[in-house]
């Protein structure tokens, strides 16, 4: 199955492909490095809406044609609309669209292929999961405009130390993937020829799971990661044993013993 989750005059800005239970969302302003526009993050928005609803989807994939990932926001935009309702109406919205990916029930693998910056920086790290080109390339760029990557600290900070993540911010500097990986901003680091085998592994790998137990697992994950060590050992605690009660924990921990492959109902 293939939709158009936003159209312009005559291409989609944003792709969807569905296949084997992984839809692939890929930011289609190649021109505009893939820049979050305010269209593109309603179309984002949408797309994501959907996808939560679609119980044939166990792991989501996002993408980016052309040169770049993603350069983060559209400049252009920004500065065409150089009002500070704008700027709030802007932030707010993109703001909205990360939250969404923590809040979506299934997995999401960032597909990076090449540089993200600023906002797209951002947003591989607000993904669940990423898998990178050893060509791709990581900053948060905005102060080398004057502009502070204050959004994009958020995701930055939650997933590297904060020094590495302050580094980032006050510098602009570039990091090459294989630095990514070390400081936690990518999971994994493959050759460009390699990059598409390895994002369909990781998705199959997750696919072939108890989509119930990964919908209560990533739902729990994020929430305890807010919390002191006792509320999120209380949280952990009750959505394990709630876990337990599933068809699914059921059949897995038959077949374990068994010594069969599981049979996976739950969603």
């Amino acid at each position: 199955m293939t939709t158009n989750a936003a159209c312009e005059s005559t291409e989609p800005i944003l792709r969807r492909h569905d296949s084997d239970g992984v839809a692939t969302l890929t930011l289609n302003r190649p021109q505009q490095f893939n820049a979050l526009s305010f269209e593109m993050l309603e179309a984002l928005i949408a797309a994501i809406d959907e996808i939560a609803r679609d119980e044939s989807v166990r792991v989501v994939v996002l993408a980016g044609e052309g040169k770049a990932f993603c350069a983060g926001h559209d400049l252009k935009e920004m500065r065409g609309n150089h009002t500070l309702e704008f700027q709030q109406r802007l932030f707010r919205l993109c703001g909205k669209f990360m939250m969404k990916l923590t809040e979506l029930p299934q997995p999401v693998i960032a597909r990076v292929h090449s540089i993200a910056t600023a906002a797209g920086c951002q947003l591989v790290s607000m993904c669940d999961l990423a898998v990178a080109a050893d060509s791709a390339r990581f900053a948060v760029s905005g102060i080398n405009v004057g502009l502070f990557c204050a959004t994009p600290s958020v995701g930055l900070a939650r997933n590297m130390g904060r020094k590495q993540a302050f580094e980032m911010l006050v510098t602009g500097d570039f990091i090459d993937a294989h630095e990514a990986q070390r400081r936690g901003l990518v999971n994994r680091v493959v050759a460009p020829a390699e990059l598409d085998a390895e994002v369909a592994k990781l998705a199959a790998a997750i696919a072939a799971k108890s989509t119930a137990a990964i919908r209560m697992g990533k739902q729990m994950f994020y929430k305890q990661l807010e919390m002191g060590l006792d509320a999120a050992y209380q949280l952990a605690s009750e959505s394990m044993a709630c876990n337990m009660m599933c068809e699914d924990a059921a059949e897995g921990i038959d077949a374990f013993i068994a010594k069969r492959k599981p049979e996976f109902k739950g969603r």
